[in-house]
Formats: C-alpha cells, structure tokens, sequence
C-alpha cells in the first residue's frame, strides 16, 4: 500500500520519533515491548512513530485512575499499515488498542470490534459530526477519534497590516485589504501578493486534498456518490479542479511537485502570502522563522454548500483478537474523557470539540476557533468509506490534479480519471 500521498499523519508532516518516556521502546520497534508493573492491568498500544506523545499524559492519568498501564510501540506510517495488516490476517495480536488512519478503517473493520457502548449520546454531542459519522462502520462504532486536524487559512499579519499594502490594494480592487472571506477575494489577494520575489499562495499539486474540499465546498461527495458511482466528472468536481488551477500564476513554480512539506517550508520561510494548511502548523513555526510572531489564522472559505473541510482523523481500536479487550476499552475512554491532554503535547491536537475550546481563547491557540468552524460546518466530510481510496487517491487523484496544475484540459483529464477509478472499484 503506497502511502506517499496520505492524509494528515505525524509522517507526513515531519513527526519524528518522541523523547518522551512513558516505557522503554524503541521508535519502529518490530516487537511489543515487555509491559511494566502489574501484567494483568497492561496493554499495549501499537501507534504510528508521533502518537505516542500525544497520549503520554492520557496513558500517565489513565493509570493512575484505572490502573490500566499502557506500553507503546510506535512504528512509521507505513511500517504500521504493514504490521496491522500482517497481524490482523494472522489472527493473532501482539497489541491490544490501535491508532488506525481513518482511511484504514474500511480495511480493517472487520479486524476490530464494537466499541458502542463507548459512544454515549452526551460523547457523540462533543464529537464533530463528520467523525461520528465515520466511525460507524456497517452500524457498530468501531473506533474512538483521538486527534483530528483540518486546514485554515494562515496568513501574514505584518504584510496585510502594511500602511502601503492597504493603500494599493484598495486603490487596485475597491475593497479594503483583509483575510479573504470568499474564494473571489482569496484570488485577488495572492494576485496582488505575487511580486518583487514573493507570492500570494501555493499550489499543492502532490496532493488532492485542498482540490477535495473545493469540491465538498461545491456541494457534492468527492469521488464516488452514496450508491459508489463514480462522480469524479461531475460539475462540481471540475468546478473546484478548475478553480484550484487558476491559482498557478500567484504560486510558486513547479506546483505539480508542491506536497505538504514543501508547502510549509515556502510559508516559513517568507515566500507565499498565504497558506491553506492543517491547523496545527500555526502553533509549529520555528522561531527563526522570518514569519515567526506575524502570522495570523482565518476560517476556512466556503463555496456554494457551505464552508466545508477534509479531516485528518485517527481512531482507537480494539483488535477482535486481543485477550485484554476490558482494559484496551478502559484505556479508550481515558483518552476520550481526558482528550485535552493531547493539547499539550509537542503536535497539541484532539478530537473532542470541548479540548479545542478549552484552549481556543488562550494565547498561542488563535488557530482553534477556524479549526473548530470548519470541522463543525454542515458541508465537511470524511473520504469515502472504500478500501481503494489510497490507491484512488496515488493512482487517480494525485496523477490528475499534477497534470491540471501543469496545463491539462480538465475535462479530458477528469473523463480519463472517471474510467480509471471504475476499474479501481469494480
């Protein structure tokens, strides 16, 4: 399974193996560690390498609450798919909760079981909708969101508070200067931005993400309808590639190649304006950054349906196959009911709609309150519910969304990428 164009992922944007010490483990260890102290109270918790910090204090209080102790094994993104799927097919676990991509749970939901009792109403009312929704798999829950993520708009305080910038752009487009609040406005900005070596915005062509919120921003399900057709074709999805291309001339060169790293490091580094990026960038910049102290984070836009996003979510899960099901279950609901912890950590995400505005008033944290209203509008939504959407996503999506960005017809591309997920799908 290619991972090279996965959603949100500690991997993906730079996640490294933590410091932090809960138990000896290794970073990629190939084996379960031993459990420390009482055996019969352990579990242990397979992650990818990153998602251990963001549940060291939680396991810290769960023990000390329940006496359930948790030992992690970490492993990267891929490493983990791997080891999930070997296992899983073996029949035999050597872990007993796991932190599963939501794009795996397709693949792996008959590999793990019912948690529902876990999912109370007064939890799903704390719960953004999109992820309720995703976690329930052929009618039973079966994972519990630990983290979730989506993309604002990041933008460069110091450069739309310039006494000359507010001038020339009014004088040029009739409107004061501003954080854009609609996609016209986002358009006119990063074309007034692109000069004297800088530009207004970039272009992501090594990943589709933004090109699929676009199209959930334009009212239809990305990629395949609730019956699996495939819409790739349809009006709203060239609707949003289109728009996504017209972006190129106030982006920097070479966007076809452009994927969250290198999206990330041009914003960092003082060369783009603006930034449709993950939330939890704005809390990330170094402090030898140029940009450090002057950014400034706004709501993402919204389209003809509505303001919506693509999250990134990971589940906790218990394997059918674990012996210890009564505290990986334990362990689960520590995590729920103490998710703001996670906010502390060095990446500080949740999943928990309290957790985010808990902080979302506190210094530091001016990327919450967009985050929350874009994973709480109506038209957000999770990918998919196929097995394929990885494959969908390297072979089809990406592939068509480089050639766009380079120049392609739309139509043809969006016509050859139809016939290609069929085949995908069939």
């Amino acid at each position: 399974m290619s991972t090279r164009n996965k959603f949100f992922s500690f991997a993906a944007l730079g996640g490294l193996c933590t410091t932090v010490a809960l138990v000896a483990t290794g970073c990629g260890a190939g084996g379960a560690p031993a459990a420390s102290g009482d055996a019969s109270n352990a579990v242990t918790v397979l992650v990818e390498a990153g998602g251990k910090a963001e549940l060291t204090k939680v396991a810290e209080t769960c023990k000390a609450e329940t006496g359930v102790d948790a030992t992690f094994v970490e492993l990267p993104y891929e490493g983990l798919f791997n080891r999930l799927s070997s296992e899983f097919s073996s029949g035999s676990v050597s872990f007993d909760v796991a932190a599963l991509d939501s794009v795996w749970l397709p693949n792996f939901k008959d590999a793990v079981q019912p948690i529902d009792e876990l999912f109370t109403d007064e939890a799903k009312k704390d719960i953004f909708p999109a992820l309720v929704k995703e976690a329930q798999v052929d009618g039973h829950f079966i994972g519990m969101p630990a983290w979730t993520n989506a993309e604002i708009i990041l933008f460069r305080k110091d450069l739309f508070e310039d006494a000359k910038n507010k001038a020339d752009f009014e004088a040029k487009y009739g409107y004061a200067l501003a954080a854009p609040t609609t996609w016209k406005q986002y358009q006119e900005v990063s074309e007034f931005f692109t000069k004297d070596g800088m530009f207004g915005t970039d272009v992501k062509g090594a990943v589709e993400t933004e090109w699929m919120a676009h199209v959930l921003q334009a009212g239809s399900p990305m990629v395949l309808d609730a019956d699996n057709n495939v819409i790739i074709d349809n009006a709203a999805h060239k609707e949003a590639l289109d728009f996504y291309v017209s972006l190129v001339n106030s982006a920097p060169t070479g966007a076809a190649q452009v994927d969250w790293a290198a999206a990330q490091n041009l914003f960092n580094q003082g060369k783009t304006a603006m930034t449709r990026f993950w939330a939890h960038a704005y809390r990330q910049i170094p402090e030898d950054s140029p940009v450090f102290g002057k950014v400034g984070t706004a709501p993402m836009i919204g389209g003809s349906a509505g303001v919506a996003g693509v999250p990134g979510p990971w589940y906790l899960s218990v394997p059918k196959a674990s012996k210890n099901a009564e505290n990986a279950k334990k362990f689960i609901k520590c995590a729920y009911d103490h998710n703001d912890l996670g906010l502390e950590s060095s990446l500080g995400l949740a999943a928990r709609i309290s957790a985010f505005e808990k902080y979302q008033d506190k210094p530091g944290y001016e990327s919450f309150e967009p985050l929350i209203a874009t994973l709480n509008a109506d038209a957000t939504a999770t990918r998919p519910s196929t097995e394929k959407w990885q494959q969908i996503v390297d072979t089809v999506l990406v592939p068509t969304l480089q050639k766009a960005v380079a120049g392609g017809d739309t139509t043809a591309l969006l016509a050859e990428a139809k016939t290609k997920v069929q085949a995908l799908i069939k």
